[in-house]
């Protein structure tokens, strides 16, 4: 049973490799359960749908095994619940889809290359 502060990520992440790497990094934090994963737009969408209250921060890659980050950010924007924190994670790490996420409601954006450990640290300090 998860408690009230326990806080909840959800993945949308089509590699096996990433997804256990942040996985690893997130259970080093004390409180942090991955709880879901997805690896295609159209699950991450009907997860979270079926799935409203059981993730406090959602980290979206953009190019998934079928659809995109952008349309799961897009999605959010009716889904996501007050509270819940979503962060992008991609290797295309352009100031042109920054600005775009964050204007279709990422609270953050972070490179792969470079910015894995300051994305758990902001999910572990903010959702």
């Amino acid at each position: 049973m998860t408690s009230a502060m326990e806080k909840r990520v959800f993945l949308v992440e089509d590699s096996a490799t990433v997804r256990t790497y942040l996985s690893l990094g997130f259970a080093e934090r004390e409180g942090i359960e991955v709880v879901a994963y997805a690896e295609t737009e159209h699950s991450a969408i009907a997860w979270m749908k079926a799935h409203p209250a059981d993730w406090t921060c959602a980290v979206v890659d953009m190019f998934l095994k079928e659809g995109t980050g952008l349309g799961v950010l897009a999605a959010c924007r009716e889904i996501r619940q007050p509270g819940q924190t979503i962060v992008v994670l991609t290797n295309h790490a352009t100031a042109d889809l920054r600005d775009r996420c964050l204007r279709l409601g990422a609270d953050a954006f972070f490179d792969k290359a470079s910015e894995t450990d300051a994305l758990v640290a902001f999910c572990a300090a903010r959702g």
